[in-house]
């Protein structure tokens, strides 16, 4: 295990330098990416599992996968499996505490609202108004970081949004709350990503995934539980239940803290289509696994998506050619002075 003691505030940072030059051509980026998309496809078949066939309760599955990433977070903190170098902190990040709340905040608001959309409109309807992410991250980044994006990619983006709307069109069903409530999703799923891109690369101090993962899990398990108390029925609850949703769960937090890991190397936008194409990709596998029907209207969408990213990476190729700069994730009115443990 690699690990660096923070000796003093500059030690703290640990490896400061920036990988997101590399982006998706560096191998470890690229390995992460596949983890990423590997844990993400089983979280998303077992959901469907234990929601349809075991009938399981989605706030109790929630509160699992939340109760998994603050467990193995935890472990984490002090055995990275090689995922990140270790950290020994001396004293807490400026702001430290809050800007956990705050993530932990938007995951937890983003998992509510993903179930209030689902209650009103289908699953297709959701993926839709998703595939508008990366014109949110666009336009979150710009704001809280200060990145800015060439014309030519911020093009690139209309096929890739455009692909998945196809991909997942059939059968749309239209509700004004499913689709406000879809609507909010995106939005803090976006905010969200941009927010931990900025702890995880920042320019002065950066936060670990393990952090983010304990820490933001954490926070959102102080509003889940009593949320779940209210709303879930435990006398349903069966045995058969709870080993899936603890499998669910560590396979959750394999997915998040690969995600947060990837954000080191790449920015939040190529993240955003690194997603969008992600959930093409799942729609496809849904396909071979449980033999949904194929449209011309998927196939098309998935040829679409692939050209759209293709097009994404020589326009951002493109942009850094013309405009090489180092991007700092630390705005100055998140400064403060260093806490105490």
């Amino acid at each position: 295990m690699s690990s660096v003691v923070a000796k003093s505030k500059e030690d703290e940072v640990g490896n400061g330098t920036m990988h997101m030059g590399d982006g998706l051509w560096n191998f470890r980026a690229f390995t992460f990416l596949i983890l990423w998309y590997l844990f993400s496809g089983c979280t998303l078949f077992l959901n469907k599992y234990i929601l349809t066939t075991l009938h399981g309760d989605p706030t109790f599955l929630g509160t699992c996968q939340m109760l998994m990433t603050l467990t193995c977070g935890f472990i984490q903190m002090y055995f990275p499996c090689g995922m990140y170098r270790q950290i020994i902190r001396y004293s807490r990040p400026p702001g430290f505490y809050r800007h956990m709340i705050l993530v932990g905040t938007m995951r937890f608001t983003t998992v509510v609202l993903g179930l209030v959309a689902l209650n009103y409109v289908a699953v297709s309807f959701t993926e839709t108004i998703k595939s508008s992410a990366p014109i949110f991250t666009v336009m979150i980044s710009r704001a809280l970081l200060g990145e800015q994006t060439g014309l030519m990619v911020n093009l690139s983006l209309v096929p890739i949004m455009g692909g998945l709307a196809l991909c997942s069109m059939n059968e749309l069903s239209f509700d004004m709350r499913g689709f406000m409530a879809a609507m909010a999703t995106n939005l803090t799923e976006c905010l969200q990503n941009v927010y931990s891109k900025m702890l995880i690369s920042g320019d002065r101090y950066r936060y670990t995934p393990a952090e983010l993962q304990f820490y933001t899990s954490m926070s959102a398990m102080l509003v889940q539980i009593p949320v779940s108390f209210l709303l879930v029925d435990f006398s349903v609850i069966t045995l058969a239940v709870i080993p899936a949703c603890i499998l669910n769960g560590i396979f959750f937090h394999f997915q998040s803290i690969s995600a947060y890991v990837l954000m080191d190397y790449i920015s939040p936008v190529t993240h955003s289509v690194a997603n969008t194409a992600k959930r093409a990709f799942l729609i496809w596998v849904s396909v071979m696994l449980f033999g949904n029907e194929v449209t011309v209207l998927s196939g098309a969408g998935t040829v679409v998506v692939i050209a759209g990213v293709l097009l994404y990476n020589k326009a951002r190729e493109m942009d850094l050619q013309r405009r090489p700069t180092v991007v700092q994730f630390e705005p100055k009115f998140f400064e403060q002075k260093v806490e105490p443990c």
